[in-house]
Protein backbone atom coordinates (compact mmCIF):
# COMPACT_ATOMS: atom_id res chain seq x y z
CA UNK A 1 0.00 0.00 0.00
CA UNK A 2 2.60 2.16 1.11
CA UNK A 3 4.88 1.59 -2.51
CA UNK A 4 1.45 2.09 -4.49
CA UNK A 5 1.26 5.97 -2.67
CA UNK A 6 4.82 6.26 -3.34
CA UNK A 7 4.38 5.87 -7.28
CA UNK A 8 1.61 7.74 -7.34
CA UNK A 9 3.41 10.80 -5.23
CA UNK A 10 6.28 10.41 -8.11
CA UNK A 11 4.50 10.62 -10.82
CA UNK A 12 2.05 13.92 -9.41
CA UNK A 13 5.33 15.49 -9.06
CA UNK A 14 6.71 14.98 -12.42
CA UNK A 15 3.07 15.90 -13.35
CA UNK A 16 3.40 19.07 -11.69
CA UNK A 17 7.49 19.80 -12.73
CA UNK A 18 5.91 19.29 -16.42
CA UNK A 19 3.36 22.11 -15.90
CA UNK A 20 5.52 24.13 -14.60
CA UNK A 21 8.25 24.28 -17.30
CA UNK A 22 5.33 24.86 -19.41
CA UNK A 23 4.37 27.68 -17.20
CA UNK A 24 7.50 29.58 -17.52
CA UNK A 25 7.90 28.84 -21.18
CA UNK A 26 4.75 30.79 -22.13
CA UNK A 27 6.19 34.24 -19.83
CA UNK A 28 9.68 34.31 -21.30
CA UNK A 29 10.06 35.96 -23.91
CA UNK A 30 10.54 35.08 -27.40
CA UNK A 31 14.91 35.91 -28.04
CA UNK A 32 14.40 34.96 -31.56
CA UNK A 33 11.80 37.73 -32.40
CA UNK A 34 13.64 40.45 -34.57
CA UNK A 35 13.11 43.86 -32.77
CA UNK A 36 12.27 46.36 -35.34
CA UNK A 37 14.95 49.52 -36.25
CA UNK A 38 13.21 52.82 -36.19
CA UNK A 39 15.57 54.90 -38.82
CA UNK A 40 14.30 58.33 -38.54
CA UNK A 41 15.76 60.47 -41.73
CA UNK A 42 17.49 62.93 -41.92
CA UNK A 43 16.53 66.67 -41.90
CA UNK A 44 17.51 69.31 -44.52
CA UNK A 45 16.84 72.50 -43.18
CA UNK A 46 17.18 74.83 -45.94
CA UNK A 47 16.61 78.68 -45.63
CA UNK A 48 16.15 80.93 -48.26
CA UNK A 49 16.15 84.87 -49.20
CA UNK A 50 13.22 84.20 -51.21
CA UNK A 51 9.51 83.97 -49.63
CA UNK A 52 7.74 82.65 -52.17
CA UNK A 53 10.62 81.41 -55.39
CA UNK A 54 13.03 79.13 -53.86
CA UNK A 55 10.68 77.62 -51.09
CA UNK A 56 8.30 76.30 -53.80
CA UNK A 57 11.04 75.35 -56.02
CA UNK A 58 12.53 72.85 -52.96
CA UNK A 59 9.17 71.94 -52.25
CA UNK A 60 8.87 70.10 -55.29
CA UNK A 61 11.61 67.65 -54.74
CA UNK A 62 9.92 64.50 -53.24
CA UNK A 63 12.50 62.65 -50.92
CA UNK A 64 12.04 59.33 -49.99
CA UNK A 65 15.18 59.26 -47.28
CA UNK A 66 15.38 62.65 -46.10
CA UNK A 67 12.99 65.17 -44.73
CA UNK A 68 13.30 68.87 -46.44
CA UNK A 69 12.06 71.79 -45.04
CA UNK A 70 12.51 74.85 -46.91
CA UNK A 71 11.75 78.30 -45.28
CA UNK A 72 11.66 81.55 -47.37
CA UNK A 73 12.58 84.44 -44.41
CA UNK A 74 12.86 87.59 -46.51
CA UNK A 75 16.50 88.32 -44.95
CA UNK A 76 19.45 88.71 -46.72
CA UNK A 77 23.12 88.01 -47.04
CA UNK A 78 24.54 87.83 -43.56
CA UNK A 79 21.07 88.68 -41.60
CA UNK A 80 19.94 85.09 -43.15
CA UNK A 81 22.90 83.52 -42.14
CA UNK A 82 21.76 84.61 -38.63
CA UNK A 83 18.58 83.92 -38.51
CA UNK A 84 19.64 80.20 -40.09
CA UNK A 85 22.10 79.60 -37.07
CA UNK A 86 18.82 80.92 -34.43
CA UNK A 87 16.60 77.95 -36.57
CA UNK A 88 19.22 75.66 -36.15
CA UNK A 89 19.58 76.29 -32.38
CA UNK A 90 15.91 75.44 -32.10
CA UNK A 91 15.91 72.45 -33.48
CA UNK A 92 18.50 69.53 -34.36
CA UNK A 93 18.91 69.50 -38.52
CA UNK A 94 20.84 66.98 -40.11
CA UNK A 95 21.99 69.92 -42.22
CA UNK A 96 21.51 73.28 -42.66
CA UNK A 97 22.16 75.09 -45.86
CA UNK A 98 21.36 79.37 -47.07
CA UNK A 99 19.98 80.37 -50.25
CA UNK A 100 20.58 83.79 -50.92
CA UNK A 101 21.42 86.24 -53.98
CA UNK A 102 23.61 88.99 -54.87
CA UNK A 103 21.34 91.29 -56.15
CA UNK A 104 22.11 94.95 -55.09
CA UNK A 105 23.73 93.80 -51.66
CA UNK A 106 26.88 95.34 -50.40
CA UNK A 107 29.59 93.21 -51.74
CA UNK A 108 31.26 92.64 -48.59
CA UNK A 109 28.16 91.40 -47.09
CA UNK A 110 27.51 89.13 -49.99
CA UNK A 111 30.81 87.83 -49.58
CA UNK A 112 30.76 87.69 -45.78
CA UNK A 113 27.46 86.07 -45.44
CA UNK A 114 29.28 83.13 -47.84
CA UNK A 115 32.51 83.10 -45.00
CA UNK A 116 30.26 83.26 -42.17
CA UNK A 117 27.56 80.11 -43.35
CA UNK A 118 30.52 78.22 -43.81
CA UNK A 119 31.90 78.71 -40.55
CA UNK A 120 28.84 77.18 -39.10
CA UNK A 121 29.37 74.46 -41.45
CA UNK A 122 26.08 75.19 -43.29
CA UNK A 123 25.75 74.57 -47.01
CA UNK A 124 25.74 77.82 -49.19
CA UNK A 125 23.70 78.12 -52.28
CA UNK A 126 24.10 81.80 -53.62
CA UNK A 127 23.71 82.73 -56.72
CA UNK A 128 25.25 86.29 -58.50
CA UNK A 129 23.10 88.06 -59.56
CA UNK A 130 19.88 86.00 -58.57
CA UNK A 131 18.55 82.62 -58.32
CA UNK A 132 16.91 82.56 -61.57
CA UNK A 133 19.77 82.14 -63.08
CA UNK A 134 19.56 78.65 -61.62
CA UNK A 135 16.43 77.89 -63.55
CA UNK A 136 18.25 79.38 -66.65
CA UNK A 137 20.75 77.13 -66.94
CA UNK A 138 18.33 74.01 -67.24
CA UNK A 139 17.55 75.33 -70.48
CA UNK A 140 20.33 77.38 -71.79
CA UNK A 141 24.17 76.77 -71.68
CA UNK A 142 25.56 80.05 -70.64
CA UNK A 143 28.60 80.28 -70.62
CA UNK A 144 29.71 82.84 -67.98
CA UNK A 145 29.07 86.35 -67.71
CA UNK A 146 27.10 89.06 -66.62
CA UNK A 147 23.25 89.26 -66.89
CA UNK A 148 20.88 92.44 -66.17
CA UNK A 149 18.86 90.69 -63.16
CA UNK A 150 15.76 92.89 -64.79
CA UNK A 151 15.57 90.72 -67.86
CA UNK A 152 15.59 87.41 -66.23
CA UNK A 153 12.20 87.67 -66.03
CA UNK A 154 11.92 87.71 -70.02
CA UNK A 155 14.56 85.21 -70.52
CA UNK A 156 12.86 82.65 -68.57
CA UNK A 157 9.75 83.27 -70.55
CA UNK A 158 11.17 82.95 -73.91
CA UNK A 159 12.56 79.74 -72.59
CA UNK A 160 9.15 78.15 -71.37
CA UNK A 161 7.06 79.49 -74.73
CA UNK A 162 7.52 76.51 -76.52
CA UNK A 163 6.43 74.42 -73.99
CA UNK A 164 2.92 77.17 -73.18
CA UNK A 165 3.92 77.01 -69.52
CA UNK A 166 4.43 80.91 -67.84
CA UNK A 167 6.60 81.85 -64.74
CA UNK A 168 5.49 85.02 -62.93
CA UNK A 169 9.08 86.54 -61.90
CA UNK A 170 7.24 89.79 -60.77
CA UNK A 171 4.23 88.97 -58.92
CA UNK A 172 3.76 85.06 -57.28
CA UNK A 173 7.19 84.18 -58.01
CA UNK A 174 6.52 80.70 -57.57
CA UNK A 175 7.75 77.37 -59.20
CA UNK A 176 4.61 75.39 -60.19
CA UNK A 177 4.28 71.87 -60.79
CA UNK A 178 4.01 72.48 -64.55
CA UNK A 179 7.45 74.52 -64.35
CA UNK A 180 9.29 72.01 -62.28
CA UNK A 181 8.44 69.20 -64.47
CA UNK A 182 9.71 70.88 -67.51
CA UNK A 183 13.22 71.53 -65.27
CA UNK A 184 12.85 68.03 -63.83
CA UNK A 185 12.58 66.73 -67.14
CA UNK A 186 14.43 65.56 -70.44
CA UNK A 187 15.90 67.80 -72.81
CA UNK A 188 15.53 67.05 -76.57
CA UNK A 189 18.32 67.66 -78.17
CA UNK A 190 20.86 66.27 -75.29
CA UNK A 191 18.44 63.57 -74.44
CA UNK A 192 20.07 64.40 -70.75
CA UNK A 193 17.94 65.43 -67.83
CA UNK A 194 17.58 69.18 -68.16
CA UNK A 195 18.58 69.29 -64.09
CA UNK A 196 21.66 67.29 -64.54
CA UNK A 197 22.39 70.04 -67.54
CA UNK A 198 21.81 73.04 -65.19
CA UNK A 199 24.50 71.12 -62.65
CA UNK A 200 27.38 70.65 -64.99
CA UNK A 201 26.73 74.07 -66.22
CA UNK A 202 26.91 75.83 -63.14
CA UNK A 203 29.25 73.80 -61.58
CA UNK A 204 31.55 74.58 -65.19
CA UNK A 205 30.76 78.49 -64.55
CA UNK A 206 31.52 78.37 -60.91
CA UNK A 207 35.00 76.87 -61.52
CA UNK A 208 35.99 79.55 -64.33
CA UNK A 209 36.85 81.58 -60.97
CA UNK A 210 39.29 81.11 -57.83
CA UNK A 211 36.20 81.55 -55.66
CA UNK A 212 38.25 84.77 -53.76
CA UNK A 213 35.28 87.37 -54.36
CA UNK A 214 31.98 85.65 -54.86
CA UNK A 215 30.13 88.57 -55.52
CA UNK A 216 32.24 89.88 -58.37
CA UNK A 217 32.10 86.40 -60.60
CA UNK A 218 29.15 86.43 -62.51
CA UNK A 219 27.25 84.62 -64.17
CA UNK A 220 27.36 81.74 -60.95
CA UNK A 221 25.49 79.89 -58.92
CA UNK A 222 26.51 77.25 -56.38
CA UNK A 223 22.51 76.02 -55.88
CA UNK A 224 23.64 73.15 -57.94
CA UNK A 225 25.44 72.28 -54.68
CA UNK A 226 22.68 71.48 -52.59
CA UNK A 227 20.22 70.02 -55.64
CA UNK A 228 23.06 67.26 -55.99
CA UNK A 229 22.83 66.43 -52.04
CA UNK A 230 18.60 66.91 -52.07
CA UNK A 231 19.56 64.17 -55.77
CA UNK A 232 21.09 61.68 -53.04
CA UNK A 233 17.50 61.25 -51.15
CA UNK A 234 15.12 61.17 -54.10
Amino acid sequence: MKMKNKKEEQIAARKKHKELLKKNRRSEPDLERPTPNLIEKPTILIVCEGENTEPSYFNQFKLTSATIKPVGEGYNTISLVKRAYALSQEKKYDQVWCVFDKDDFDDNDFNNAIQIASGYNFGVGYSNQAFEYWLILHFNDHQGGGIARKDYNQIINDLLKPFNVNYDGKKSKLINDAFFELLDGVDDKTNEKRIDLAIKRAERNHKLHNQSNPAKEESTTTVYLLVQELLKYV
